[in-house]
């Protein structure tokens, strides 16, 4: 009978004990959380930068970027010329103003050696207006 009443005062001081130490895993659950926090709003900044950053280049008029080929060069400037030529002979009918964002990519595009075919396809205008673009702001045709 001693041993049981040992064990059951050895339980009862072992559950009065436990109320007066501190939880340590609320603590560690809470600075996860914080770091969580910290983590996913630095990674939308991050991500806000690299959006800002890459409008940037592709406005900026000094960004640069090795020339295409000189073969593929040529095969542009025959596609560019018959479309040239194209527009010349057709009366093209005036449409609307296009942005001036617009514009500057098409020229820094063009800039960067791309095809007009390409351009179009970046930028969502016609061959046509980017002609326009290009020979109303002096491009490299």
């Amino acid at each position: 009978m001693d041993f049981s009443i040992i064990l059951i005062i050895i339980g009862i001081l072992c559950m009065i004990i436990s109320f007066f130490i501190k939880d340590t895993s609320k603590k560690i659950e809470k600075d996860v959380e914080e770091l969580s926090i910290s983590i996913y709003q630095e990674t939308n900044a991050l991500k806000r930068r690299l959006k800002v950053v890459e409008e940037e280049l592709l406005l900026d008029p000094s960004f640069q970027v090795k020339s295409p080929s000189n073969s593929k060069q040529m095969l542009d400037r025959k596609t560019n010329d018959l479309l040239i030529s194209s527009v010349k002979n057709n009366s093209v009918k005036k449409t609307k103003p296009v942005n001036e964002i617009l514009v500057r990519q098409v020229i820094e595009l063009n800039k960067q050696g791309y095809a007009i075919s390409e351009i179009s396809k970046l930028s969502t205008l016609s061959e046509v207006q980017i002609l326009e673009i290009l020979n109303s702001h002096g491009g490299n045709k």
